[in-house]
């Protein structure tokens, strides 16, 4: 097995690392990495990113949100979160499994002094609390494993950032279920940073794996994870364009009226949109209607097409900024 020591705190980076080493290190057998994020939603490969966050506030707070390669659920991560990857060439049905994964991560809090119990389909928990969800994703006989280990995260802005909307939403993508959480450093009955348990999870593999070496990565391999990270992974089309198509309804009550707006999308962008409401105005709604035909399904983006037009021809006494809101949180 060989470790890769991996300082970066850019999620799209992280991940673009992640597909390199599953997608293109293909010879060396076991690859394990330990990575910590910059605030962010990491979204499964099968769902709708517009119906696992809080955009609103995700855009206002500057949080990242990356879609993976893996399926399963929407998770937070900030810098008080420790991420760990395992890849491997046996992937063969049975061979291994969440719960093989997790042990090192189980024997290391129990040398810390805290009994961890894997539960279910993919998680482990304290005394019946969260502290980490694992996925897995597979190609061509390779396997990659991963697990999101909640270590000293901020509970409230993960609350806010996986805040479920209140609009009524239609998608074929996969639902996240929520669970009950804690922090792994609340239980510890000694405290210690995010690094130190990172140092901790890295001895204890070197303890179960003591073969592991490391693997330093070249100056031309970092320079494509890159490229990767730019033509991928950090792009609005592979986070948001290869959402599957989905149907909002969305209302919002102005003093100069009430908007209801459905739209649906294919791929984000907007393919069809209806506006009903009880507001005042001269021009025709269904000219806003066509204008907004085939725009992302951005508030960045609508409010820039309305900004185009006299808002307060069609919506009386309403702003750009109010009608945007109305379509588009």
């Amino acid at each position: 097995m060989k470790y890769i020591v991996n300082n970066s705190n850019d999620p799209a980076f992280n991940i673009a690392l992640e597909s390199y080493a599953f997608k293109e290190l293909t010879d060396i057998d076991e690859i394990f990495i330990l990575w910590i994020n910059e605030p962010a939603i990491i979204i499964g490969k099968h769902q709708n990113a517009i119906q696992e966050i809080n955009k609103e506030f995700t855009d206002a707070n500057g949080i990242h949100v990356v879609r993976r390669l893996s399926g399963g659920g929407a998770v937070y991560h900030d810098l008080n979160n420790l991420n760990y990857t395992i890849i491997s060439n046996k992937s063969e049905e049975g061979a291994f499994d969440f719960k093989t994964f997790s042990k090192p991560v189980i024997d290391t809090l129990a040398t810390l002094g805290v009994e961890a119990n894997f539960t279910g389909r993919n998680d482990l928990e304290i005394d019946g609390k969260k502290i980490c969800g694992n996925a897995q994703a597979y190609a061509k006989g390779r396997m990659m494993h991963h697990g999101c280990l909640l270590f000293d995260v901020d509970m409230t802005v993960l609350g806010q950032a996986l805040k479920v909307s209140k609009d009524k939403i239609e998608s074929k993508g996969v639902k996240s279920v929520r669970a009950r959480v804690t922090n792994i450093n609340k239980e510890l009955p000694e405290k210690m940073t995010v690094l130190e348990f990172k140092e901790a999870i890295l001895d204890q593999m070197k303890k179960e794996y003591p073969d592991m070496e490391e693997y330093v990565l070249s100056e031309d391999e970092l320079t494509h994870i890159q490229e990767i990270r730019d033509q991928q992974f950090g792009t609005w089309e592979w986070t948001f364009g290869t959402t599957p198509e989905y149907t909002v309804e969305r209302s919002i009550r102005y003093p100069a009226g009430t908007i209801t707006s459905y739209i649906k999308t294919e791929k984000s962008i907007i393919e069809s949109l209806k506006i009903y409401g009880d507001f005042f105005g001269i021009g025709d709604v269904s000219d806003i209607e066509k204008l907004l035909i085939g725009s992302r399904y951005e508030y960045a983006d609508i409010l820039e097409k309305l900004k185009t037009i006299d808002i307060a021809h069609y919506f009386s006494r309403m702003t750009a900024e109010e009608v945007a809101k109305a379509i588009v949180a």
